[in-house]
Formats: structure tokens, C-alpha cells, sequence
């Protein structure tokens, strides 16, 4: 008789092959009595003020903007799932999510079939066609972001002054401003102070200038237990060390590393996208090794790529490193942990 017949089936592993007693779903996976669209609301919730703010900064149209991209990401969600024949998944508002991060990575002065273009290529191309939310490895909203990058390079990085209201339909002439990332990309502190980096009056997509509402709305989430503190407090820090430790162009170290982490997405990328439960590692050191590797690859990228904004190239090189980060030590359901090989 074979051994794993003497072991009662209340001992056996559910987790071994073939083992009917645990069936697994998709993520997010999740302990407490939360559902999916609890979670997207507080995420919501979260990322609402600085909506409020990038008007005050560049007008109605920021808002007219996001609105584009939401809705096209819940119609390219329902007429993808209704034409497979799969039951709408819109209400989880994970597709609300998609569409509010994607338009908050896009300057005020996109067009708007812009965010049309990377709402598709998010939902049908890297969430959809993988099974649905849960199912996907790539960050949708990052992803195109970058599919936005490599098509369409000018029309991504033409950034518009703060406070410099855009009309929200006809050609206009807007005063091109320059991005904060341009300036540490040569070397060179930017001539916008660390306050004025921290409360947003700066050139920059819509979601990232207000660097203090970035930080308000992570602490939110993470009161509420929606993310854990490890990741973005990991990929932060790495960042912080290096740029401490590794300053370009003779600048003041401290100086430089403030630059560094209040300028472009890394702020709203480390609290809002490279926290999402699919597409980073589960167990708390593979999370750790995720974030170091995610802040390691942003300077990198920062200081030798060929773009200004690097985030979200960094954290999708991490999302598909995740599994793999999780096989260097996963739990056992009894007897503690063992290492993978």
C-alpha cells in the first residue's frame, strides 16, 4: 500500500497534486470579509482627491479625461466578456480602477482617443484575454501606460504648465512645460522645490504631481488594510538608499534623493500599482525581494534608460518576476516553511 494511504486524509497536504480537498481561485485571495468591489471602492476612495486636484491644476478637461478612460475601460470589459459568452464582471469596479490609474499617467494635454488606445490594449490585450481580473501577470493600467509610451513618445511626454486650464474640446496652444524627471535625467536638480514638489505645481501626468494627497491616500489604505505598508515602504526606501548613496552630476546626495522620490509616478506607482494583489508575489519575502527589485530596476532604468519615466517599466519587469520571487520560500500548510527549488 502506498504511504500517502496510511495518513489519514485530515493530515494529508491539500495542496498536493491531484488533492480534491482545496480548490484554488483566482486572486485576490483574501482572509477577511472583504470582496472584490470593497476593495476597489476604498482604492476609489483613495485616489478621488487627487482627481480633485489635477482640476484645480489644469482644468476641467483633466476630468473629462478620466471619464473617457473609465468608461472605455467598462465598455471594452463588457462587450469583450459578452462576446466569449462569460458572465460581466464590471461591477467588481476593478475596470473603474484600470481606467481612473491609466488617465492619472497621461499629461492634461493627451487627446482623448489616447486613453481609448490604452484602455483597450489594458482590458483586452493584458486583462481580459488572460482570464479576467486575477488571472492577469501584467499590471493593466502600467502596461498601457507603456504600450502609450512606445507608440506615441511625443505625445506622452508634452507636459503643460500648473494651473494653465486647458479647454476641453478645439485645437489649443498649450506652453510646454518641463517635466522634473527631464532635469534629473541630465544630472540636474530641477528648479522646482521639494515643497513645490510635494503639493503638485509642477509639470506631470495628472496623478502624480500632488505628492502629499499620493501619501495621504496610500496611509488610507493601508489603515484599512487593503494593502500591506512592506511593498511601497520597500520600493521607497531602495529608492531613497541608492539615490542617497549614487547622486548624478556632483548634486547634494539628500537633495538628490528627495528629487528622486517626489518627482514623476513613483509615489502613486508604489502605493496603487505595484501593491496589486495579482501581479506581486504573495509571501512576505517574496514581497520584499519584489520591492527591492522593483526600486533597484526604477534607478536603473532612471539613470541609464532612454526615458525620462522609468516606474512603470520597472514594476512590469518586477510583475513578471513575481511568481518566481514567491518560489523562494512559500509556507506549508503545517510544519512552517521549507525552501523551493
Amino acid at each position: 500500500m502506498a504511504r500517502s494511504n496510511l495518513i489519514p486524509k485530515a493530515r494529508q497536504n491539500p495542496l498536493a497534486r491531484g488533492s480534491g480537498s482545496l480548490r484554488r481561485s483566482p486572486a485576490p485571495h483574501l482572509r477577511a470579509d472583504a470582496s472584490t468591489r470593497s476593495i476597489m471602492s476604498d482604492v476609489l476612495i483613495a485616489l478621488s482627491p487627487m482627481l480633485i486636484v489635477s482640476v484645480f491644476f489644469y482644468g476641467f478637461r483633466t476630468l473629462a479625461l478620466t471619464l473617457t478612460s473609465v468608461a472605455s475601460c467598462i465598455a471594452f470589459e463588457w462587450l469583450f466578456r459578452r462576446a466569449v459568452k462569460k458572465p460581466a464582471s464590471v461591477g467588481d469596479l476593478s475596470a473603474v480602477v484600470t481606467g481612473v490609474l491609466l488617465a492619472y499617467n497621461l499629461p492634461a494635454s493627451v487627446p482623448y482617443w489616447i486613453p481609448v488606445v490604452g484602455a483597450a490594449f489594458a482590458i483586452l490585450i493584458v486583462k481580459q484575454l488572460y482570464g479576467g481580473i486575477g488571472k492577469n501577470f501584467l499590471n493593466p493600467a502600467l502596461a498601457g501606460k507603456a504600450f502609450l509610451l512606445v507608440c506615441f513618445p511625443d505625445v506622452m511626454q508634452t507636459w503643460t504648465q500648473p494651473f494653465e486650464h486647458l479647454p476641453l474640446f478645439g485645437p489649443f496652444e498649450a506652453e510646454t512645460a518641463a517635466n522634473p524627471l527631464e532635469a534629473l535625467k541630465n544630472g540636474l536638480i530641477p528648479d522646482d522645490s521639494a515643497l513645490e514638489l510635494l503639493l503638485g505645481r509642477h509639470a506631470g501626468a495628472l496623478g502624480e504631481t500632488c505628492a502629499l494627497l499620493l501619501l495621504f491616500g496610500g496611509l488610507y489604505l493601508i489603515l484599512r488594510r487593503v494593502i500591506s505598508a512592506r511593498i511601497p515602504l520597500v520600493y521607497l526606501g531602495t529608492v531613497a538608499v541608492v539615490t542617497l548613496l549614487f547622486p548624478l552630476g556632483g548634486a547634494r546626495p539628500l537633495e538628490w534623493m528627495t528629487s528622486e522620490l517626489l518627482s514623476g509616478s513613483l509615489i502613486l506607482a508604489a502605493f496603487f500599482m505595484a501593491t496589486d494583489y495579482t501581479t506581486s508575489p504573495v509571501t512576505p519575502l517574496g514581497q520584499t525581494v519584489y520591492a527591492v527589485g522593483c526600486g533597484l530596476v526604477t534607478v536603473f532604468l532612471r539613470y541609464f534608460g532612454g526615458w525620462t519615466e522609468s516606474v512603470c517599466f520597472a514594476i512590469l519587469i518586477m510583475n513578471s518576476c513575481a511568481w518566481l520571487v514567491d518560489r523562494i520560500r512559500l509556507p506549508q500548510s503545517r510544519g512552517g516553511a521549507r525552501n523551493v527549488r
